[in-house]
């Protein structure tokens, strides 16, 4: 059996912080401070500066993750970029780009995307190319987020996203690594849900132009709210679970040994239930309240905040988990240590 083990992160966040308060009054007040903070489980989240591309921040956080792993950048056979679409320049690779300014010459680089789910797509992708392709010894997963900049915060209707942020995140596998091994992996995805929320401007159906320029970089919207709703009442959960039943069932694990949930960002009622129904507690996992939802990027700053905060130990089987708008969820399974 041919093992893909986890070498290491790297994190890279902007200076800037929005707050509950802020957010609030980005609303007119419709979203009280206190309700930002209890429900949607804002404290704060990082913005974006104006050096802060979605490029460019991937930089950052491959080359931290280069500084914590102590691996030289030659050494890398493959960069899948995670990086979202919205960045500094349309059309242009952002893994390549990534690739050059760490001076990963020896790799080859593609972009994938799957929304906020990119980051458990791209560890069963990363395994499954190293596991078939015997030359890919060391893969990065890499890519920055700044999605929050399309949130008009006077649209109740993406209230499930005023959380969103910006940041990057950085993870380096090694084919045949001893520890930190992934495992198992499940994806649903739902199509019907396809256009049921996006940025409406900006592509070819609806073109920038002079009429909404004023709005068109504030127009990441829900298209068709009842039908998005009432179809994610119905089938967002059960399909969350059965990922994570499905992933430890491929495993081979036992979902009673599950000791750390690497949950994405969503509103605070959603987590808890998710931690109860898992039979865990607050310690075996970290709320992002202070982060936001840096959509993809969520799933490495977990691990890697649970590595300096030692809540991992030899033997810790984790869980990923994440959903992005399209729709989709997904699960894995990682044996820590």
């Amino acid at each position: 059996m041919i093992n893909v083990g986890i070498v290491g992160t790297g994190i890279y966040l902007p200076a800037g912080r929005m707050t509950a308060a802020q957010i609030s009054a980005a609303t007119n007040n419709i979203w009280s401070e206190s309700a930002v903070i209890e429900k949607l489980g804002i404290v704060e989240k990082p913005v974006p500066g104006p050096e802060d591309g979605t490029q460019e921040m991937g930089v950052q956080a491959a080359l931290d993750c280069l500084k914590n792993t102590g691996i030289n950048p030659l050494e890398i056979d493959l960069i899948l970029c995670i990086g979202e679409e919205w960045k500094e320049y349309p059309l242009t690779t952002s893994g390549i780009y990534i690739q050059y300014k760490i001076g990963a010459n020896n790799a080859w680089s593609i972009d994938i995307q799957q929304r906020c789910g990119t980051t458990v797509a791209a560890l069963k992708i990363a395994k499954d190319m190293m596991i078939a392709d015997e030359t890919l010894k060391t893969v990065m997963i890499v890519g920055g987020y700044r999605n929050g900049d399309f949130i008009d915060y006077e649209d109740s209707s993406v209230s499930f996203m005023y959380n969103l942020s910006a940041g990057a995140g950085a993870m380096l596998l090694k084919r045949d690594h001893p520890v930190n091994h992934i495992l198992g992996t499940h994806i649903i995805t739902d199509g019907s849900m396809a256009r049921d929320a996006g940025v409406k401007y900006g592509g070819t159906a609806f073109p920038i132009n002079e009429s909404n320029l004023s709005i068109a970089y504030k127009s990441l919207k829900v298209f068709d709210e009842k039908h998005m709703k009432d179809r994610l009442n119905e089938v967002s959960m059960p399909n969350w679970f059965q990922c994570i039943d499905k992933a430890f069932e491929k495993s081979g694990v036992d979902k009673s040994e599950l000791g750390f949930l690497c949950c994405l960002h969503f509103k605070r009622s959603m987590y808890e239930y998710m931690l109860q129904e898992l039979k865990l507690t607050s310690d075996q996992s970290i709320y992002l309240e202070k982060f936001g939802h840096i959509g993809q990027i969520d799933q490495i700053l977990l691990l890697h905040l649970a590595q300096q905060e030692g809540k991992l130990k030899p033997g810790t089987i984790i869980s990923m988990i994440a959903a992005g708008i399209g729709y989709a969820w997904g699960a894995n399974v990682i044996r820590w240590g």
